[in-house]
């Protein structure tokens, strides 16, 4: 009873969904974490009246490949500002054939193939949390805000997948085709490489994260398969925008 709780929605953009004109009153706030800057500058405003603050994974130049992207900082940066929800977008390369090329993914688990990224807030850092965070993945991501995506994309009617595995990748090289056929074999359903440590880290700064991905091209485990279009990855911000709508916020709030 009482008031609603308070609903803020940090949307990390990924390829092709990084347009700050989505936002209604937008204003733009530099700020600074205990783990250093953010990617880029935060663009806080709204949509259909609901407060959002959207973050350019890779910078607004796209200056930074997913190795080097300061994954602490854009986690705590969106905290910082005050959001309980983090909604993110990816674009995918798919390793099995039902999930094609054009097709949403509401992910609900990963396989983690990155190294060297720093994976946790709790490391003794100035400023950071104090002690040792023994962190349960199961389940990965938000269940409610993956329940928010799913009754999203059919309200729209989208060809989606209510569930999907993603085999996190170092790059920024592409897999390999034995690393390909590899992954498919161990299960993995699509192929990105920015979901580990986004997801880990939201969990732990206890913000709930959900994540949609939009299918590029087939990796490169199937034969006569042309490569990535940046014409599908810029599909994913019109068609991904479309499927939020900002319905998912009104479902979580």
């Amino acid at each position: 009873m009482g008031d609603s709780p308070k609903i803020k929605i940090g949307i990390i953009g990924g390829s092709g969904f990084d347009d700050p004109t989505l936002f209604e009153n937008q204003i733009e706030k530099d700020v600074t974490t205990p783990f250093g800057k953010p990617s880029d500058v935060l663009i806080e405003g709204q949509i259909k009246g609901v407060p959002c603050v959207l973050l350019a994974r890779h910078g607004r130049k796209h200056q930074f490949q997913p190795s080097d992207v300061n994954y602490r900082a854009n986690i705590w940066a969106l905290k910082q500002v005050g959001c309980t929800h983090i909604l993110a977008t990816t674009a995918t390369g798919s390793l099995v054939e039902e999930y094609k090329p054009g097709d949403l993914v509401i992910l609900n688990d990963f396989i983690d193939r990155t190294w060297g990224r720093k994976c946790t807030f709790y490391d003794r850092t100035e400023g950071g949390p104090k002690g040792v965070c023994h962190l349960p993945m199961r389940p990965a991501f938000c269940e409610r805000a993956r329940n928010a995506m799913i009754t999203a994309a059919k309200a729209r009617g989208y060809s989606h997948h209510e569930t999907g595995t993603a085999v996190v990748i170092q790059g920024p090289r592409f897999s390999s085709r034995a690393e390909s056929l590899m992954h498919r074999q161990w299960g993995g359903h699509l192929v990105n490489m920015t979901t580990v440590p986004e997801v880990v880290l939201a969990k732990e700064a206890g913000l709930s994260y959900a994540a949609v991905a939009l299918v590029t091209d087939y990796d490169c485990w199937r034969e006569n398969e042309t490569s990535v279009s940046i014409l599908l990855q810029d599909k994913c911000a019109i068609c991904v925008f479309n499927c939020f709508e900002l319905r998912i916020l009104s479902v979580i709030s």
